[in-house]
This record gives C-alpha cells, sequence and structure tokens, in this order.
C-alpha cells in the first residue's frame, strides 16, 4: 500500500514538472520572440552576440575563458530583456509622462548600459592578453 503512493505521488510529481517545464518554455520562446519583434535593441545585441560567439572560440585559451565570453554575452541579453519588460509596463499603467516613470526606464536604460561595459571590458581584457 506504501509502495502504491510513493508511485503515485512520483508520477504526479512527474507530470506536474513536465507541465510546467514545457508551459514555462512555451512562454519563455514567446516572450523571446516579442522582445525580438518589438525591441531594435534587442535584435541588434542578438546579431552582436551570434557574430561573436563564434569568435569566443578562437579569443580564448581554456574553457573557462569561452564560458566567460559567452556569458557576458548572455547577460547583456538578459538585461535587455528585463529592460524591455519595465518599460512595457511603465507604457502599460500610463503614456502619461511621470517623473517615477521616466526614472524606472532610465535605470533599466542604465542597467543594459553597464551589462554591455561588463561584457566590452570582459572580451577586451581576455582578447587583449
Amino acid at each position: 500500500m506504501r509502495y502504491n503512493i510513493l508511485n503515485k505521488e512520483i508520477s504526479d510529481f512527474l507530470g506536474l514538472l513536465r507541465r510546467r517545464t514545457l508551459g514555462a518554455t512555451k512562454y519563455s520562446w514567446q516572450g523571446l520572440r516579442v522582445c525580438y519583434k518589438y525591441e531594435e535593441a534587442f535584435r541588434i545585441e542578438v546579431y552582436a552576440a551570434l557574430f561573436l560567439a563564434p569568435l569566443a572560440y578562437f579569443i580564448a585559451t581554456t574553457k573557462l575563458e569561452l564560458v566567460i565570453l559567452i556569458v557576458t554575452l548572455f547577460i547583456v541579453l538578459i538585461v535587455e530583456l528585463l529592460n524591455s519588460a519595465i518599460e512595457n509596463i511603465v507604457d502599460r499603467v500610463s503614456e502619461e509622462h511621470h517623473h517615477l516613470s521616466g526614472r524606472s526606464k532610465d535605470q533599466g536604460s542604465a542597467a543594459v548600459m553597464l551589462s554591455v561595459i561588463v561584457c566590452i571590458v570582459t572580451w577586451l581584457f581576455i582578447g587583449l592578453k
């Protein structure tokens, strides 16, 4: 009896895990597509990442350096996605200018700028050694 209960719990958990994973993946791809479609900065960063990722293989002299170079590209994309989400929420709440709305958008933009600086410095540091 106890064995059957344990099997049911494991089965239920695996079903939940599968449903959540598939659902989350679907919404994640949808978010990437929407950002790519509507955000010019994100498209530019995707193109840069697609160009730089293969180049990282030739610049890096160790696997760790390769991972670091690739991760910095993803950090820029992640921060841009979050910045776009902030901008969309602010615009959804109100198109009317408000100093807090402007501040939120500026801070999101600053986060993108800092991630780009980290990426550039990392690539220069590893590439020019």
